[in-house]
């Protein structure tokens, strides 16, 4: 454990990934270690770090360094620190993400909670601090999903609720719970795996809970992985195959179709059109494993989907996903028909 904590505190291992450059690790590291109110011990995954003071930042104590063979992206990543991980809280905040001292006290206090799943920290722009990044993430019915109060003040989000994804930059859920639902999917690699952990919380009949309290600054980028549109595409496939039930897959087949038909249309007119299929390639090369998942996903649920509709919302966000122009019109007939179908979910 780092620094001189409370013996009483609750325990929590936080798993960081390094890959690349890493100019913000050495702040990230240090806001964790100096986390008030509870223990922290850190294990710090290389996942190709390339900073050449590596070694010596993971000397510090309360840091244990993870080095695998290869890349495992942030889904491998974190579930082979979270195997390293024996305390009574498990949490993730990215390389790039500065905890403010008591943000990681309170995602565990609210974590502590047995309806709680994830508790999901206040992510605001490193830039500007009092502007959110990630207020918790919505998720469209179609499967997308992005930074949920991304611009806006964070004044305006300043009271705890449910969300339907947490953000993976900042959460923290007791040890038990991420060993009931199994970590992320590991062919995630990177994107959407919070996302789909998050909605395998609810299907478990557990809430993820939106801290304010617990302020992260994080320096996000959008495009920080080049490979990005194709992981976010593919992934977004992989989450409603796996994770939607059979009504909701027939009740909103024909949308996802003409969707996929629009968005490709879009990728290749925004320049990511061989990302796009290069996902759907993926997804028809290994149907057995969408089944496989798929089947495990199902059979551990316990809340169906019908009492999850509240968590789907039916309108993309115009400032985390600009739609080209005209696509308003085609927005207002998919909320009209998710309006007329949702009741048969």
């Amino acid at each position: 454990m780092s620094g001189e904590q409370d013996s009483e505190a609750p325990t929590l291992g936080v798993v960081m990934l390094a890959y690349g450059a890493e100019p913000e690790l050495d702040r990230a590291l240090a806001a964790v270690l100096a986390s008030r109110g509870v223990r922290v011990r850190v294990v710090l995954v290389d996942n190709g770090c390339t900073r050449p003071d590596l070694a010596a930042l993971a000397a510090s104590p309360g840091v244990e360094l993870v080095r695998p063979a290869t890349n495992l992206g942030f889904a491998g990543g974190v579930n082979l620190g979270a195997e390293r991980v024996h305390e009574a809280y498990l949490g993730t905040v990215n390389s790039d993400a500065v905890v403010a001292p008591d943000a990681l006290a309170a995602l565990v206090s609210v974590a502590t909670r047995r309806e709680v799943g994830i508790a999901s920290g206040s992510i605001r722009l490193a830039d500007d601090p009092a502007t959110m990044n990630s207020a918790g993430n919505p998720v469209h019915v179609l499967g997308l999903s992005w930074a949920g109060g991304l611009g806006e003040p964070a004044s305006s989000h300043a009271a705890p609720v449910t969300v339907a994804s947490a953000s993976g930059a900042a959460l923290v859920l007791r040890r038990e719970v991420w060993s009931v639902l199994g970590g992320f999917p590991a062919e995630f690699f990177a994107y959407q795996e919070d996302l789909e952990l998050s909605w395998r919380t609810w299907q478990a009949g557990l809430e993820v809970r939106y801290v304010p309290d617990a302020v992260v600054v994080h320096h996000y980028e959008f495009s920080r992985n080049p490979r990005k549109m194709y992981l976010l595409e593919r992934n977004r496939l992989l989450f409603v195959l796996t994770c939607y039930g059979p009504r909701a897959l027939a009740l909103l087949a024909v949308p996802l179709l003409a969707f996929e038909v629009a968005l490709l249309a879009v990728a290749v007119v925004q320049g990511w059109g061989a990302q796009k299929v290069r996902g759907w390639l993926w997804v028809v090369g290994h149907l057995s494993w969408v089944r496989r998942r798929r089947r495990l996903v199902q059979q551990a649920r316990r809340v169906p989907d019908s009492a999850l509709v509240g968590l789907w919302v039916d309108r993309f966000a115009p400032a985390a996903l600009p739609l080209p122009r005209g696509a308003d019109p085609l927005q207002a007939l998919l909320a009209a028909y998710w309006r007329v179908v949702r009741r048969w979910v």
